[in-house]
């Protein structure tokens, strides 16, 4: 299964790329950051959390078709929670639409107690997505993405992650405040009855022109064969962006 989503996405990405003009190598490097300050770290995955606050730094760096986007989510005491390498590659690359084919090497630590000291364990995920954008205008879209999870190591899980997302941005409140609302409703099926549907909104605001940004997000388990029931979670955060 791991070898085949490999040639998929290498296959995909290569057929498409024959397919660019040919000035393409000359598109500008496109770079950008949002770093935020969290009470409570959510996870990619928002069934999972934290559980206590954390710094999150979200970078991408697009050129083309192609675009890197590193995610690093650390606690407060800038131990490494979970830190992801997302690789995408733009199939389909319309004004109204896109679909993307991607691949991720992301790191999951624990933390382990043993002879009075604190051990630090690191865990390997590789993921292989699809993700299609369907943009109504500028400032609203709907985002469909089914990913396939790997974890590596033994005692790892493996799973399937599906994500409905709308957005909705640019909403003006008054002259100076603008107003975002995300509405997220995902699936899991993980090994071991790690299995559920969430449903997870985000509402951001921010002042136009000033970099910051404060945001709400919570998640909800809706159905979920998880024990115990996923409890209600929820984050405050302050968000900079470059």
């Amino acid at each position: 299964m791991k070898t085949a989503f490999c040639l998929l996405f290498f296959f995909v990405a290569t057929a498409s790329f024959a397919n660019e003009k040919a000035d393409s190598s000359k598109t500008k490097l496109k770079a950008g950051a949002t770093v935020s300050l969290n009470s409570n770290g959510i996870s990619s995955i928002p069934a999972f959390s934290l559980d206590k606050p954390a710094i999150m730094a979200a970078i991408t760096l697009a050129k083309g078709r192609f675009s890197y986007e590193p995610l690093l989510a650390y606690g407060l005491d800038l131990r490494p929670w979970f830190i992801d390498n997302w690789m995408n590659y733009k199939v389909i690359d319309r004004p109204s639409f896109e679909l993307r084919a991607g691949f991720n090497i992301s790191s999951f630590f624990s933390e382990y107690s043993a002879a009075e000291e604190t051990i630090l364990q690191g865990q390997r995920y590789f993921a292989y997505a699809l993700t299609g954008v369907y943009k109504f205008t500028q400032h609203s879209n709907v985002t469909i993405a089914y990913w396939n999870d790997r974890g590596q190591e033994e005692g790892t899980i493996k799973g399937h992650f599906f994500n409905l997302v709308g957005e909705r941005s640019g909403i003006n409140l008054g002259k100076h405040v603008l107003l975002a609302a995300t509405l997220q409703l995902f699936y899991i099926d993980y090994d071991g009855n790690n299995d559920g549907l969430f449903v997870a909104p985000k509402v951001s605001s921010s002042v136009r022109d000033v970099p910051f940004s404060l945001f709400f997000h919570a998640t909800q388990a809706i159905v979920s064969n998880i024990s115990p029931f996923p409890e209600f979670r929820w984050n405050l955060g302050l968000a900079y962006t470059l």
